[in-house]
């Protein structure tokens, strides 16, 4: 066994007190004879850079460098101890910066035995910082419950840790998205880590011992108990709650105690300019806590006064937060609780809390107390929330807050507000009552539109109209009109009611486009071509005319380069359509000229049913009706009947999803019929008020692309 070397810089006394202080000394001297082996480690990630000088040592280990410059290493012992360590630097000698951090040695002989093992050093290491590694292993990842988020409201053992396999070092990472805590720490090391509170000693702030004799408490004189009876608020009320004064500088003020278990705990003080302030360094809870212990049902208010009228209405199941209001409420993750520094008595009281069952908010009627009662409910639960409403002052004004209420209209009244409380909104949760004032106006048809729009045929009204926020599906094999129908639709439409349209349609060229609308709406052929001998040609000023109308009522939705436009992409535009133009309806046609790019692991059937929503939820949001072109598979053995609305290529949820369904149906056979007549198809209708299910039959005047109806009467099914 190799020797150390016994001209050692350090004295034996120096090695003791080491010893003593909970240190072994690695190293030689003529009453010492130890033998180092390193333990192999696997990689971490690098420590963090050496502390800065400090008077005393921090860390659980002492590093030094023997005379030869063999790195050693010391752990704590349980000695005794003859000597002050504190003039020690924080690494335990002078720091070098050349020097690494050592790794773990096994001590052998009967000096080592009852030295601490690395995994040993470890787990105090990781304690405290908060995670309990008592069930983990080395070599093992493990799933905790992380101490910065607390697993959020699921408690959720979202921290991933991993031993190494000697017991030597730890790395952590949280995968809760609003936490992300992670860092690493060896036995031999400082632990590092992405919140800076982790990377030193954490400062426990000190709660103040007071007494109303420290503070120099006053029972309350006449001419403040005087004041509360103004306000309505008795002297049994005060003497109840403990209110009284104390006399600050010059003038008297009003100090309201905050008792936990009956012990005076912090104090807060009003003077007669309603300034307000605290004793500081002490513990912050509800105002009236003790009077909820046990109760299932409680009262939080935004004021002490509240508090205390809330009480001559009867209810004293009553507290009131002891800060205030924020100004508005936070839009981001609730923080976790060693951070939430503005509602920690929330936490400090949630003991009390975790029975209630019903939570009455009454917070004041401003902003800020909205804002209030909304932070309380994100915090406590809004499944378990009730919310006051206060009653009116006057032709314009609210009352403000329950005393205020006590002052002008009586206990009565106050009482009837908080047995009136309404739930507390659920985003996404509702009742009929929520939607009476729209319920009201469909029944008394104030609404408008609530029968539908005509689509300006008379054979086809009977079977179907159009209703905003709904979804009609178009399909017919093609060349049987499709496009040319909707457009004609969109035609009478406007002429009827004016609606304004966007229209996606990416088989048609843009002057191709105009040219059929304007056919449609002149009513007269846009060239002296073939199609058009008939008839006369627009005139210049027809032409003019209907280019106004055209700008007036169209907006175009077209992808300028040569990438195919997604359905978000698509349904984006046409929020801003209805925003900035007050656009009523939008075609997208045809529904395979869309770009469909899915996960691999989604099938066609899954996107076509995701992509159908998002368009219901569209029109719906912004009562717009939008019509979607979708073209039938190829079809074998066809007869020339029309198609079903279960032969769209794609999937079956374009009729399971759509609120109608349309096929448009031309005759090609002039054995069966004019080649120039038109079936139009109502295979669904959701709402009965808007139609029913049957076929109608228009004529199709191809020199004007008009629809005309023919004398025969709509075909029911």
């Amino acid at each position: 066994m190799p020797l150390l070397p016994p001209r050692s810089p350090l004295r034996p006394a120096y090695v003791a007190s080491l010893l003593s202080s909970g240190a072994v000394a690695l190293m030689g001297c003529n009453r010492l004879l130890l033998r180092a082996r390193p333990l192999p480690l696997p990689p971490v990630p690098p420590p963090p850079p050496p502390p800065p000088p400090s008077c005393c040592a921090s860390s659980s280990r002492v590093r030094f460098r023997g005379a030869y410059g063999l790195r050693f290493s010391c752990v704590r012992s349980g000695a005794g101890s003859r000597m002050n360590p504190s003039c020690l630097k924080a690494n335990g000698v002078p720091h070098r910066p050349h020097s690494s951090i050592p790794r773990p040695v096994q001590l052998e002989g009967p000096v080592g035995r009852g030295i601490e093992t690395p995994l040993k050093v470890l787990k105090m290491r990781l304690e405290e910082l908060g995670i309990d590694m008592q069930t983990c292993l080395p070599g093992q990842y493990h799933s905790l419950l992380c101490p910065m988020c607390k697993g959020g409201r699921s408690m959720e053992r979202s921290l991933s840790i991993f031993i190494s396999p000697d017991g030597g070092s730890a790395v952590w990472t949280c995968f809760r998205g609003t936490c992300g805590w992670k860092g690493s720490t060896r036995a031999a090391a400082k632990p590092r880590s992405s919140y800076a509170t982790s990377n030193q000693t954490s400062k426990v702030k000190s709660i103040r011992e007071i007494t109303e004799e420290s503070l120099e408490l006053e029972p309350l004189c006449n001419e403040l108990v005087a004041y509360f009876a103004e306000r309505l608020i008795s002297a049994e009320t005060l003497r109840r709650n403990a209110v009284m004064q104390k006399k600050c500088a010059n003038q008297i003020v009003i100090a309201f105690t905050y008792k936990h278990g009956g012990k005076l705990v912090s104090c807060k003080y009003r003077d007669v300019k309603k300034k307000f302030w605290q004793e500081a360094d002490t513990e912050k809870i509800f105002y009236g806590l003790d009077d909820i212990k046990g109760k299932s049902e409680i009262i939080i208010v935004e004021g002490e006064m509240d508090k205390l009228a809330m009480e001559e209405a009867g209810f004293r199941n009553c507290v009131s937060v002891p800060d205030g209001a924020p100004p508005s409420a936070s839009d981001k993750d609730l923080p976790p609780e060693g951070q939430d520094i503005k509602y920690q008595y929330l936490w400090n009281c949630k003991d009390y809390l975790k029975e209630v069952s019903r939570i009455i908010l009454a917070t004041d009627g401003d902003k800020p107390g909205q804002a209030l009662a909304e932070e309380l409910a994100r915090r406590l639960g809004r499944e378990r929330c009730w919310r006051v409403k206060w009653p009116k002052k006057n032709d314009s004004e609210y009352f403000k807050d329950a005393n205020e209420v006590l002052m002008y209209v009586g206990p009565g009244v106050l009482r009837e507000v908080v047995d009136n409380a309404e739930l507390y909104p659920i985003r996404g949760l509702f009742t009929f009552k929520d939607f009476f004032d729209e319920i009201n106006a469909y029944y008394h048809r104030t609404l408008g539109y609530e029968f539908g729009v005509s689509t300006g045929w008379k054979s086809l009204n009977p079977l179907y109209n159009v209703v905003p926020g709904e979804l009609t599906i178009v399909t017919g094999v093609p060349n049987s009109g499709k496009s040319e129908w909707i457009d004609a639709l969109l035609c009478n439409i406007n002429e009827s009611v004016g609606w304004k349209f966007a229209l996606c349609s990416m088989e048609n060229r843009v002057r191709e486009h105009a040219r059929k609308l304007l056919e449609k709406h002149v009513k007269k052929p846009f060239f002296d071509s073939k199609y058009g001998e008939p008839a006369e040609r627009m005139a210049v000023e027809d032409f003019e005319r209907g280019k106004r109308w055209l700008s007036d009522t169209f907006y175009l939705i077209r992808c300028e380069d040569d990438s195919l436009p997604s359905i978000k992409w698509v349904l984006d535009l046409a929020k801003s359509a209805v925003l900035r133009h007050g656009v009523r309806g939008l075609v997208i046609d045809p529904y395979n000229e869309l770009d469909h790019q899915r996960p691999s692991s989604q099938t066609e059937t899954e996107y076509v049913s995701q992509m159908l929503t998002l368009i219901r939820r569209f029109a719906q949001h912004h009562s717009c009706h939008v019509w979607f072109v979708a073209h039938p598979r190829q079809l074998h053995n066809w007869v020339g009947e029309p198609p079903n609305l279960y032969d769209i290529s794609g999937s079956a949820h374009f009729i399971n999803k759509c609120d109608n369904g349309i096929v448009i149906h031309r005759n090609r056979d002039p054995e069966a019929g004019p080649v120039d007549q038109v079936q139009v198809c109502v295979r669904k209708v959701r709402n009965k008020v808007a139609g029913t299910i049957g076929d109608a039959f228009l004529n199709y005047n191809r020199v004007t692309g008009e629809f005309i109806d023919i004398d025969a009467e709509p075909k029911k099914k």
